[in-house]
Protein backbone atom coordinates (compact mmCIF):
# COMPACT_ATOMS: atom_id res chain seq x y z
CA UNK A 1 0.00 0.00 0.00
CA UNK A 2 1.38 3.42 -0.94
CA UNK A 3 1.50 6.45 1.30
CA UNK A 4 -1.14 8.17 -0.75
CA UNK A 5 -3.57 5.31 -0.17
CA UNK A 6 -3.34 5.77 3.55
CA UNK A 7 -4.08 9.49 3.55
CA UNK A 8 -7.06 10.27 5.83
CA UNK A 9 -10.36 11.06 4.19
CA UNK A 10 -10.93 14.71 3.46
CA UNK A 11 -13.28 16.36 5.89
CA UNK A 12 -12.76 13.85 8.70
CA UNK A 13 -13.20 15.71 11.93
CA UNK A 14 -10.15 14.30 13.63
CA UNK A 15 -7.87 14.28 10.56
CA UNK A 16 -6.00 11.51 12.37
CA UNK A 17 -4.25 14.20 14.41
CA UNK A 18 -3.97 12.13 17.58
CA UNK A 19 -2.61 9.06 15.79
CA UNK A 20 -0.09 11.04 13.75
CA UNK A 21 1.02 12.96 16.80
CA UNK A 22 1.40 9.80 18.88
CA UNK A 23 3.54 8.15 16.21
CA UNK A 24 5.94 11.10 16.14
CA UNK A 25 5.70 11.57 19.89
CA UNK A 26 6.75 7.97 20.50
CA UNK A 27 9.90 8.44 18.40
CA UNK A 28 10.54 11.84 19.97
CA UNK A 29 10.09 10.33 23.43
CA UNK A 30 12.73 7.69 22.71
CA UNK A 31 15.08 10.36 21.42
CA UNK A 32 14.34 12.74 24.30
CA UNK A 33 14.86 10.07 26.94
CA UNK A 34 18.20 9.11 25.42
CA UNK A 35 19.15 12.77 24.94
CA UNK A 36 18.21 13.51 28.55
CA UNK A 37 20.09 10.47 29.86
CA UNK A 38 23.20 11.49 27.95
CA UNK A 39 23.14 15.12 29.08
CA UNK A 40 22.32 14.28 32.69
CA UNK A 41 25.18 11.80 32.74
CA UNK A 42 27.47 14.40 31.17
CA UNK A 43 26.29 17.13 33.56
CA UNK A 44 27.06 14.99 36.60
CA UNK A 45 30.42 13.82 35.25
CA UNK A 46 31.81 17.19 34.14
CA UNK A 47 29.92 20.49 34.44
CA UNK A 48 32.37 22.34 32.19
CA UNK A 49 32.04 19.76 29.38
CA UNK A 50 28.28 19.88 29.80
CA UNK A 51 28.31 23.65 29.27
CA UNK A 52 30.51 23.28 26.18
CA UNK A 53 28.28 20.57 24.68
CA UNK A 54 25.25 22.79 25.25
CA UNK A 55 26.97 25.71 23.56
CA UNK A 56 27.92 23.46 20.62
CA UNK A 57 24.38 22.11 20.26
CA UNK A 58 22.79 25.53 20.39
CA UNK A 59 25.24 26.81 17.79
CA UNK A 60 24.45 23.84 15.55
CA UNK A 61 20.72 24.46 15.91
CA UNK A 62 21.14 27.74 14.06
CA UNK A 63 22.41 25.88 10.99
CA UNK A 64 19.74 23.18 11.34
CA UNK A 65 16.95 25.72 11.62
CA UNK A 66 18.08 27.49 8.46
CA UNK A 67 17.87 24.29 6.44
CA UNK A 68 14.87 22.71 8.15
CA UNK A 69 12.36 25.32 9.27
CA UNK A 70 13.60 27.71 6.60
CA UNK A 71 12.75 25.35 3.74
CA UNK A 72 10.44 22.64 5.10
CA UNK A 73 7.51 25.04 5.30
CA UNK A 74 7.50 25.97 1.57
CA UNK A 75 8.29 22.31 0.79
CA UNK A 76 5.02 21.30 2.45
CA UNK A 77 3.16 23.71 0.18
CA UNK A 78 4.99 22.47 -2.94
CA UNK A 79 4.31 18.80 -2.20
CA UNK A 80 0.67 19.52 -1.33
CA UNK A 81 -0.07 20.78 -4.84
CA UNK A 82 -2.05 18.39 -7.00
CA UNK A 83 0.25 18.61 -9.99
CA UNK A 84 4.01 18.76 -10.39
CA UNK A 85 6.92 16.34 -10.36
CA UNK A 86 7.36 15.55 -6.67
CA UNK A 87 10.73 13.86 -7.26
CA UNK A 88 12.12 16.99 -8.90
CA UNK A 89 10.82 19.07 -6.01
CA UNK A 90 12.58 16.90 -3.43
CA UNK A 91 15.88 17.07 -5.29
CA UNK A 92 15.63 20.84 -5.66
CA UNK A 93 15.12 21.34 -1.94
CA UNK A 94 17.85 18.82 -1.07
CA UNK A 95 20.35 20.72 -3.23
CA UNK A 96 19.38 24.05 -1.73
CA UNK A 97 19.62 22.67 1.80
CA UNK A 98 23.03 21.19 1.05
CA UNK A 99 24.36 24.56 -0.05
CA UNK A 100 22.88 26.28 3.01
CA UNK A 101 24.36 23.71 5.37
CA UNK A 102 27.86 24.01 3.88
CA UNK A 103 27.72 27.81 4.04
CA UNK A 104 26.31 27.63 7.55
CA UNK A 105 29.08 25.32 8.73
CA UNK A 106 31.71 27.67 7.28
CA UNK A 107 30.03 30.65 8.95
CA UNK A 108 29.99 28.85 12.30
CA UNK A 109 33.68 28.01 11.92
CA UNK A 110 34.48 31.66 11.20
CA UNK A 111 32.42 32.77 14.22
CA UNK A 112 34.09 30.43 16.70
CA UNK A 113 37.50 31.44 15.38
CA UNK A 114 36.59 35.07 15.92
CA UNK A 115 35.43 34.26 19.47
CA UNK A 116 38.80 32.55 20.11
CA UNK A 117 37.35 29.41 21.61
CA UNK A 118 39.77 26.74 22.79
CA UNK A 119 40.90 24.08 20.31
CA UNK A 120 38.77 21.43 22.04
CA UNK A 121 35.63 23.57 22.00
CA UNK A 122 36.27 24.53 18.36
CA UNK A 123 36.48 20.87 17.29
CA UNK A 124 33.39 20.02 19.32
CA UNK A 125 31.31 22.77 17.73
CA UNK A 126 32.43 21.78 14.23
CA UNK A 127 31.59 18.08 14.66
CA UNK A 128 28.23 18.72 16.35
CA UNK A 129 27.27 21.29 13.71
CA UNK A 130 28.01 18.85 10.89
CA UNK A 131 26.01 16.06 12.52
CA UNK A 132 23.03 18.17 13.55
CA UNK A 133 22.95 19.87 10.14
CA UNK A 134 22.45 16.51 8.43
CA UNK A 135 19.04 16.33 10.10
CA UNK A 136 17.83 19.05 7.74
CA UNK A 137 18.66 16.86 4.74
CA UNK A 138 16.85 13.87 6.25
CA UNK A 139 13.79 15.98 7.02
CA UNK A 140 13.31 16.69 3.30
CA UNK A 141 12.20 13.09 2.81
CA UNK A 142 10.27 13.00 6.07
CA UNK A 143 8.20 15.95 4.87
CA UNK A 144 7.02 13.77 1.97
CA UNK A 145 5.84 11.21 4.52
CA UNK A 146 4.01 13.87 6.56
CA UNK A 147 2.20 15.31 3.54
CA UNK A 148 0.93 11.79 2.79
CA UNK A 149 -0.11 11.27 6.39
CA UNK A 150 2.53 8.62 7.08
CA UNK A 151 4.18 9.96 10.19
CA UNK A 152 4.38 6.33 11.37
CA UNK A 153 7.23 5.38 9.01
CA UNK A 154 9.12 8.54 9.90
CA UNK A 155 8.76 7.66 13.57
CA UNK A 156 10.29 4.19 13.09
CA UNK A 157 13.33 5.51 11.26
CA UNK A 158 13.90 8.31 13.77
CA UNK A 159 13.67 5.85 16.66
CA UNK A 160 16.30 3.54 15.13
CA UNK A 161 18.63 6.47 14.44
CA UNK A 162 18.27 7.73 18.00
CA UNK A 163 19.05 4.36 19.58
CA UNK A 164 22.19 3.89 17.47
CA UNK A 165 23.41 7.48 17.81
CA UNK A 166 22.85 7.95 21.52
CA UNK A 167 24.07 4.41 22.16
CA UNK A 168 27.42 5.54 20.75
CA UNK A 169 27.34 8.75 22.83
CA UNK A 170 26.63 7.02 26.13
CA UNK A 171 29.18 4.30 25.43
CA UNK A 172 31.87 6.79 24.42
CA UNK A 173 31.19 8.90 27.50
CA UNK A 174 31.41 5.85 29.76
CA UNK A 175 34.75 4.93 28.16
CA UNK A 176 36.07 8.44 28.77
CA UNK A 177 36.69 9.31 25.12
CA UNK A 178 37.44 12.96 24.18
CA UNK A 179 34.40 15.20 23.54
CA UNK A 180 34.87 15.44 19.75
CA UNK A 181 34.76 11.61 19.50
CA UNK A 182 31.62 11.50 21.62
CA UNK A 183 30.10 14.14 19.31
CA UNK A 184 30.19 11.72 16.34
CA UNK A 185 26.89 10.30 17.60
CA UNK A 186 24.93 13.01 15.76
CA UNK A 187 26.58 12.05 12.47
CA UNK A 188 25.66 8.39 13.08
CA UNK A 189 22.08 9.19 14.06
CA UNK A 190 21.31 11.49 11.15
CA UNK A 191 23.07 9.33 8.58
CA UNK A 192 20.58 6.59 9.43
CA UNK A 193 17.68 9.08 9.22
CA UNK A 194 18.89 10.41 5.85
CA UNK A 195 19.33 6.98 4.24
CA UNK A 196 16.16 5.60 5.80
CA UNK A 197 14.07 8.64 4.82
CA UNK A 198 15.26 8.49 1.22
CA UNK A 199 14.57 4.75 1.01
CA UNK A 200 11.04 5.08 2.41
CA UNK A 201 10.23 7.93 0.05
CA UNK A 202 11.43 5.98 -2.96
CA UNK A 203 9.84 2.66 -2.04
CA UNK A 204 6.51 3.68 -0.54
CA UNK A 205 5.35 6.74 -2.46
CA UNK A 206 4.56 7.61 -6.04
CA UNK A 207 7.96 9.35 -6.23
CA UNK A 208 9.84 6.49 -7.88
CA UNK A 209 12.81 8.56 -9.01
CA UNK A 210 14.74 11.60 -7.85
CA UNK A 211 15.85 12.93 -11.21
CA UNK A 212 16.70 16.54 -11.86
CA UNK A 213 16.39 17.39 -15.56
CA UNK A 214 17.49 20.62 -17.21
CA UNK A 215 14.20 22.44 -16.64
CA UNK A 216 14.07 21.36 -13.01
CA UNK A 217 17.65 22.53 -12.50
CA UNK A 218 16.69 25.94 -13.86
CA UNK A 219 13.70 26.02 -11.50
CA UNK A 220 15.98 25.32 -8.52
CA UNK A 221 17.17 28.92 -8.47
CA UNK A 222 13.57 30.18 -8.51
CA UNK A 223 12.76 27.76 -5.70
CA UNK A 224 15.72 29.08 -3.73
CA UNK A 225 14.59 32.68 -4.19
CA UNK A 226 11.05 31.77 -3.20
CA UNK A 227 12.29 30.08 -0.03
CA UNK A 228 14.63 32.93 0.94
CA UNK A 229 12.08 34.61 3.17
CA UNK A 230 11.61 31.35 5.08
CA UNK A 231 15.35 30.96 5.49
CA UNK A 232 15.53 34.48 6.92
CA UNK A 233 12.59 33.74 9.21
CA UNK A 234 14.45 30.72 10.50
CA UNK A 235 17.67 32.71 10.93
CA UNK A 236 15.99 35.50 12.91
CA UNK A 237 13.99 33.06 15.02
CA UNK A 238 16.80 30.70 15.99
CA UNK A 239 19.22 33.56 16.62
CA UNK A 240 16.97 35.40 19.06
CA UNK A 241 16.40 32.07 20.82
CA UNK A 242 20.12 31.31 21.14
CA UNK A 243 21.91 34.67 21.25
CA UNK A 244 21.80 34.88 25.05
CA UNK A 245 23.99 31.76 25.29
CA UNK A 246 26.81 33.41 23.33
CA UNK A 247 26.62 36.48 25.57
CA UNK A 248 26.53 34.21 28.62
CA UNK A 249 29.63 32.31 27.44
CA UNK A 250 31.44 35.58 26.83
CA UNK A 251 30.65 37.23 30.17
CA UNK A 252 30.47 34.23 32.51
CA UNK A 253 31.94 31.11 30.87
CA UNK A 254 30.83 27.46 30.49
CA UNK A 255 29.67 27.03 34.09
CA UNK A 256 27.02 29.73 33.70
CA UNK A 257 26.03 28.21 30.35
CA UNK A 258 25.63 24.89 32.16
CA UNK A 259 23.34 26.42 34.82
CA UNK A 260 21.17 28.14 32.21
CA UNK A 261 21.08 25.09 29.95
CA UNK A 262 20.03 22.79 32.79
CA UNK A 263 16.79 24.66 33.35
CA UNK A 264 16.20 25.52 29.68
CA UNK A 265 16.48 21.80 28.83
CA UNK A 266 13.55 21.18 31.19
CA UNK A 267 11.45 24.02 29.77
CA UNK A 268 12.34 23.07 26.20
CA UNK A 269 11.39 19.43 26.83
CA UNK A 270 7.83 20.68 27.32
CA UNK A 271 7.82 22.97 24.29
CA UNK A 272 9.36 20.66 21.68
CA UNK A 273 6.59 18.01 21.50
CA UNK A 274 4.03 20.77 20.98
CA UNK A 275 5.86 23.24 18.74
CA UNK A 276 7.89 20.75 16.71
CA UNK A 277 5.81 17.59 16.57
CA UNK A 278 2.20 18.72 16.88
CA UNK A 279 2.33 22.10 15.17
CA UNK A 280 5.06 21.72 12.57
CA UNK A 281 4.65 18.07 11.63
CA UNK A 282 0.89 17.55 12.06
CA UNK A 283 -1.13 20.77 12.26
CA UNK A 284 0.78 22.89 9.74
CA UNK A 285 0.32 20.48 6.80
CA UNK A 286 -3.37 20.32 7.69
CA UNK A 287 -3.69 24.11 7.91
CA UNK A 288 -2.09 24.46 4.47
CA UNK A 289 -4.50 21.99 2.86
CA UNK A 290 -7.62 23.20 4.68
CA UNK A 291 -6.94 26.87 3.92
CA UNK A 292 -7.04 26.01 0.22
CA UNK A 293 -9.95 23.61 0.20
CA UNK A 294 -12.11 23.93 3.33
CA UNK A 295 -12.15 27.28 5.16
CA UNK A 296 -14.85 26.18 7.59
CA UNK A 297 -12.83 23.19 8.75
CA UNK A 298 -9.76 25.44 8.92
CA UNK A 299 -11.56 27.70 11.42
CA UNK A 300 -12.77 24.74 13.50
CA UNK A 301 -9.28 23.26 13.74
CA UNK A 302 -7.85 26.70 14.59
CA UNK A 303 -10.33 27.23 17.42
CA UNK A 304 -9.73 23.78 18.89
CA UNK A 305 -5.96 24.30 18.72
CA UNK A 306 -6.18 27.60 20.62
CA UNK A 307 -8.36 26.04 23.27
CA UNK A 308 -6.11 23.06 23.89
CA UNK A 309 -2.87 25.06 23.83
CA UNK A 310 -4.11 27.62 26.34
CA UNK A 311 -5.52 24.87 28.53
CA UNK A 312 -2.22 22.98 28.50
CA UNK A 313 0.12 25.90 29.08
CA UNK A 314 -1.27 27.05 32.46
CA UNK A 315 -0.84 23.77 34.40
CA UNK A 316 2.54 23.14 32.75
CA UNK A 317 3.82 26.56 33.82
CA UNK A 318 2.43 26.09 37.33
CA UNK A 319 4.13 22.72 37.74
CA UNK A 320 7.50 23.92 36.43
CA UNK A 321 7.35 26.98 38.69
CA UNK A 322 6.26 25.33 41.91
CA UNK A 323 8.43 22.22 41.53
CA UNK A 324 11.57 23.86 40.15
CA UNK A 325 13.68 22.89 43.17
CA UNK A 326 12.71 19.22 43.00
CA UNK A 327 12.92 18.96 39.22
CA UNK A 328 16.39 20.46 38.90
CA UNK A 329 17.71 18.91 42.11
CA UNK A 330 16.53 15.42 41.19
CA UNK A 331 17.78 15.54 37.60
CA UNK A 332 21.04 17.46 37.84
CA UNK A 333 21.98 17.40 41.51
CA UNK A 334 22.62 20.05 44.17
CA UNK A 335 25.43 21.78 42.24
CA UNK A 336 22.81 23.29 39.90
CA UNK A 337 21.17 25.40 42.59
CA UNK A 338 21.18 28.54 40.41
CA UNK A 339 19.15 26.72 37.78
CA UNK A 340 16.42 26.11 40.38
CA UNK A 341 15.52 29.76 40.82
CA UNK A 342 16.16 30.59 37.17
CA UNK A 343 13.50 28.10 36.07
CA UNK A 344 10.85 30.19 37.81
CA UNK A 345 11.76 33.13 35.58
CA UNK A 346 11.65 31.04 32.41
CA UNK A 347 8.21 29.43 32.76
CA UNK A 348 6.24 32.22 30.97
CA UNK A 349 8.14 31.19 27.82
CA UNK A 350 5.95 28.06 27.67
CA UNK A 351 2.72 29.95 27.02
CA UNK A 352 4.44 32.47 24.77
CA UNK A 353 5.93 29.64 22.72
CA UNK A 354 2.67 27.68 22.44
CA UNK A 355 0.47 30.53 21.29
CA UNK A 356 3.11 32.25 19.16
CA UNK A 357 3.99 29.13 17.20
CA UNK A 358 0.32 28.47 16.46
CA UNK A 359 -0.10 32.05 15.23
CA UNK A 360 3.09 31.83 13.14
CA UNK A 361 2.06 28.60 11.41
CA UNK A 362 -1.40 30.01 10.73
CA UNK A 363 0.22 33.06 9.13
CA UNK A 364 2.47 30.89 6.96
CA UNK A 365 -0.43 28.67 5.91
CA UNK A 366 -2.09 31.80 4.52
CA UNK A 367 1.14 33.02 2.86
CA UNK A 368 1.63 35.87 5.34
CA UNK A 369 5.33 35.10 5.81
CA UNK A 370 6.39 38.62 4.81
CA UNK A 371 4.59 40.07 7.83
CA UNK A 372 6.17 37.38 9.98
CA UNK A 373 9.57 38.36 8.58
CA UNK A 374 9.35 41.86 10.03
CA UNK A 375 8.08 40.61 13.38
CA UNK A 376 11.01 38.20 13.69
CA UNK A 377 13.50 40.85 12.56
CA UNK A 378 12.21 43.21 15.25
CA UNK A 379 12.34 40.36 17.78
CA UNK A 380 16.00 39.71 16.99
CA UNK A 381 16.87 43.40 17.32
CA UNK A 382 15.08 43.56 20.67
CA UNK A 383 16.80 40.41 21.90
CA UNK A 384 20.29 41.65 21.04
CA UNK A 385 19.60 44.92 22.86
CA UNK A 386 18.30 43.06 25.93
CA UNK A 387 21.27 40.67 25.93
CA UNK A 388 23.79 43.48 25.61
CA UNK A 389 22.06 45.48 28.35
CA UNK A 390 21.08 42.83 30.92
CA UNK A 391 23.62 40.01 30.74
CA UNK A 392 26.83 41.96 31.59
CA UNK A 393 25.30 43.14 34.90
CA UNK A 394 23.68 39.85 35.99
CA UNK A 395 24.55 37.07 33.53
CA UNK A 396 22.08 34.32 34.50
CA UNK A 397 19.08 36.48 35.30
CA UNK A 398 19.82 38.70 32.31
CA UNK A 399 19.92 35.68 29.97
CA UNK A 400 16.58 34.47 31.31
CA UNK A 401 14.88 37.86 31.11
CA UNK A 402 16.21 38.48 27.60
CA UNK A 403 14.62 35.33 26.15
CA UNK A 404 11.33 35.60 28.07
CA UNK A 405 10.79 39.27 27.19
CA UNK A 406 11.67 38.65 23.54
CA UNK A 407 9.31 35.68 23.28
CA UNK A 408 6.57 37.69 24.95
CA UNK A 409 6.85 40.63 22.55
CA UNK A 410 7.06 38.38 19.46
CA UNK A 411 4.03 36.38 20.66
CA UNK A 412 2.10 39.59 21.25
CA UNK A 413 2.79 40.76 17.69
CA UNK A 414 1.89 37.49 15.94
CA UNK A 415 -1.23 36.97 18.03
CA UNK A 416 -2.34 40.56 17.40
CA UNK A 417 -1.87 40.05 13.65
CA UNK A 418 -3.91 36.85 13.67
CA UNK A 419 -6.53 38.37 15.94
CA UNK A 420 -7.12 41.19 13.48
CA UNK A 421 -7.15 38.97 10.40
CA UNK A 422 -8.81 35.75 11.57
CA UNK A 423 -9.98 36.23 15.20
CA UNK A 424 -7.47 33.81 16.66
CA UNK A 425 -8.62 33.92 20.29
CA UNK A 426 -12.34 33.85 21.06
CA UNK A 427 -13.94 34.29 24.45
CA UNK A 428 -15.49 30.80 24.37
CA UNK A 429 -11.96 29.38 24.16
CA UNK A 430 -10.50 31.57 26.90
CA UNK A 431 -13.39 31.48 29.39
CA UNK A 432 -13.08 27.80 30.46
CA UNK A 433 -9.30 28.19 30.91
CA UNK A 434 -9.75 31.38 32.94
CA UNK A 435 -12.38 29.70 35.13
CA UNK A 436 -10.20 26.63 35.68
CA UNK A 437 -7.28 28.93 36.59
CA UNK A 438 -9.38 30.81 39.15
CA UNK A 439 -10.72 27.61 40.73
CA UNK A 440 -7.24 26.08 40.72
CA UNK A 441 -5.76 29.14 42.44
CA UNK A 442 -8.48 29.07 45.10
CA UNK A 443 -7.90 25.36 45.74
CA UNK A 444 -4.14 25.83 45.89
CA UNK A 445 -4.20 28.58 48.51
CA UNK A 446 -7.07 26.96 50.40
CA UNK A 447 -5.50 23.52 50.59
CA UNK A 448 -2.14 25.14 51.27
CA UNK A 449 -3.39 25.85 54.79
CA UNK A 450 -3.05 22.12 55.47
CA UNK A 451 0.70 22.49 55.13
CA UNK A 452 1.05 19.58 52.71
CA UNK A 453 2.61 20.78 49.49
CA UNK A 454 1.52 17.88 47.28
CA UNK A 455 -2.17 18.15 48.22
CA UNK A 456 -2.26 21.87 47.39
CA UNK A 457 -0.57 21.29 44.04
CA UNK A 458 -2.95 18.44 43.14
CA UNK A 459 -5.89 20.69 43.95
CA UNK A 460 -4.54 23.43 41.68
CA UNK A 461 -4.22 21.01 38.75
CA UNK A 462 -7.53 19.19 39.26
CA UNK A 463 -9.74 21.71 37.35
CA UNK A 464 -7.52 21.39 34.28
CA UNK A 465 -7.77 17.61 34.42
CA UNK A 466 -11.55 17.88 34.46
CA UNK A 467 -11.43 20.39 31.60
CA UNK A 468 -9.26 18.09 29.49
CA UNK A 469 -11.63 15.14 30.01
CA UNK A 470 -14.62 17.25 29.00
CA UNK A 471 -12.92 18.59 25.89
CA UNK A 472 -11.77 15.10 24.91
CA UNK A 473 -15.34 13.78 25.13
CA UNK A 474 -16.64 16.73 23.12
CA UNK A 475 -14.01 16.14 20.42
CA UNK A 476 -14.86 12.44 20.13
CA UNK A 477 -18.56 13.22 19.92
CA UNK A 478 -17.89 15.83 17.25
CA UNK A 479 -15.81 13.33 15.28
CA UNK A 480 -18.57 10.72 15.38
CA UNK A 481 -21.06 13.29 14.18
CA UNK A 482 -19.01 14.18 11.10
CA UNK A 483 -17.34 10.95 9.94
Amino acid sequence: MTLSQKTPKAGAASHGIIGKFLHLASAQTIRDLLHTAFFIYLARVNQSNYGEFQLAFNTAMIVLFLGEFGLNQPLVSSLSKKYGNKGDILVQYTLIKGVILVLGWLAVTAFIMQQRYTGGLTNLVQVITAGVGMEALASTFFVACRVKGRQDVEARIRAIGSVVGYGWALGALALGLPPHWIALFKILENSICLVGGAWVTMSKTEMKSLTLNGKALARTWNTAKGGLVFVMLAFFSILYNKANLFFLQKFSGPYAVAQYSATWEVVDAIQIPITSLLMKSVLYPLFVGLWRHNKGEFDRLKDNSVKWLLGASIPVMFFLFIESDRIIGTIYGPSYVQAMWLQKWLVPAVMFSFIHNLAAYLMMSQHRQNALFWIYAAGLALNLILCATLIPHDPLLGAGLAIVLTKGVVALCTVYFCQRNMTLIKWRSVAPVALASAIGAALYFGLGLLGIREIAEAGALAPFGWLAVRWWKDMKAQARGVV
